[in-house]
């Protein structure tokens, strides 16, 4: 590490800190030559990874553009700035945890809904409406069903399909 100020290759380092993180360290170093100060920052070199789009383009991953999607989810839904980090964060995980140098634009919202259908069911049908190309309502429909299905079973509570099969047998 060169010195800014002069250019001299040798200092020390005069003190080292933790991001909150913990993914980058911060350090003071002091030229041994001019005596001045600067601050470095270290963190872990990662691997570039590719996205592969729909129309075959390739892309470099990009959480932000993960956080842009999710972000627009979630505009007025109760769900904080740190949620949003954390699933960014866990997708991010994910992807990386996988060890590969190319990844689909699919596999990539595959995860961003299923962390977003833990956290909102709303912020996940929006979600997916865009990623899915959901062309009409009835896709909409057939989402919102799979969704009230497992809720209900969930819950305890009968299907739809079952609240009316027992409305035919009292109606007998």
């Amino acid at each position: 590490m060169v010195c800014p100020y002069c250019t001299h290759p040798e200092n020390k380092v005069c003190d080292s800190r933790e991001s909150e993180d913990g993914k980058t360290t911060r350090r003071r170093r002091e030229c041994t030559k001019c005596g001045k100060r600067f601050t470095t920052y270290e963190r872990v070199e990662t691997l570039e990874i590719l996205v592969i789009k729909k129309n075959g383009r390739r892309e470099l991953f990009s959480r932000d553009k993960i956080r842009a999607g999710v972000v627009k989810a979630c505009e007025k839904r109760p769900i904080s700035a740190d949620q949003i980090e954390k699933l960014v964060d866990d997708v991010e995980s994910e992807v990386r945890g996988m060890g590969l140098k190319e990844i689909s634009s699919k596999k990539i919202g595959q995860m961003v809904t299923r962390f977003l259908k833990k956290i909102d069911k709303v912020a996940y049908i929006r979600f997916a409406s865009v990623y899915r190309e959901f062309a009409d309502l009835t896709d909409f429909e057939k989402e919102l069903d799979i969704l009230t299905k497992s809720w209900r079973k969930k819950v305890n509570l009968p299907t739809r399909l079952d609240s009316a099969k027992l409305a035919d047998k009292a109606g007998n």
